[in-house]
């Protein structure tokens, strides 16, 4: 019982803080608002372990690499500990399955990042299209990069905009993809697909 309920916090808490810096990642991908106050609480909660990191891996073009090798860290990190409360002692583990392991979540991660933020801008275009609230914009802006290219390919539609449709396809086949990467790699028969 003590190592199901250790394992759900690490597991909660290791997906929480990905995805902030995760956010961190994409946010700064989009080029979006950096005086936002969810971008401002975003960059506060990732700057103390990002600033000792971006001096070993900088930023190129625009990418922040120090955020991914991060995110990819804490997920190493988190699975780790969770093997150590599923075995009750250090596992006898290849570092490189560990760290192939952890890539394969980031990534499905990023997926689910922008698939409920593809869905918050459909339903608020619906109820509130012309909201100012900081975190609509923001999820407006964090989506952009990936709903861009497809309205660039669709064809007008007298103002219906059918892009987020294919963006879920797309999202959809990317995760489908991803979950049998997960499989291969042995993620899935440990059940620790978080």
């Amino acid at each position: 019982m003590l190592a199901d309920i250790v394992i759900t916090i690490l597991a909660i808490a290791s997906t929480f803080y990905m995805t902030v810096v995760l956010l961190r990642f994409l946010l700064q991908l989009a080029r979006a608002d950096f005086y936002n106050p969810i971008t401002q609480f975003v960059v506060k909660a990732t700057n103390p372990p990002l600033r000792p990191l971006r001096r070993i891996i900088p930023g190129w073009g625009g990418i922040d690499g120090a955020s991914l090798v991060l995110a990819v860290i804490i997920q190493a990190l988190a699975f780790f500990f969770i093997l150590i409360a599923l075995n009750g002692g250090i596992p006898s583990l290849n570092p490189l399955t560990l760290l192939v392991w952890a890539v394969l979540n980031v990534l499905g991660l990023i997926v689910k990042i922008y698939f409920w933020s593809v869905i918050a801008v459909v339903v608020v275009s619906w109820i509130a299209p012309q909201s100012g609230h900081p975190a609509i914009q923001l999820v407006a802006q964090l989506t952009e990069p990936v709903m861009r290219p497809v309205r660039n390919l669709m064809p007008s539609m007298g103002g219906l905009d059918l892009s987020p449709i294919i963006v879920f396809l797309i999202l959809n086949v990317i995760s489908v993809v991803i979950d049998h990467m997960k499989v291969a790699a042995g993620l899935g028969a440990l059940g620790l697909g978080m």
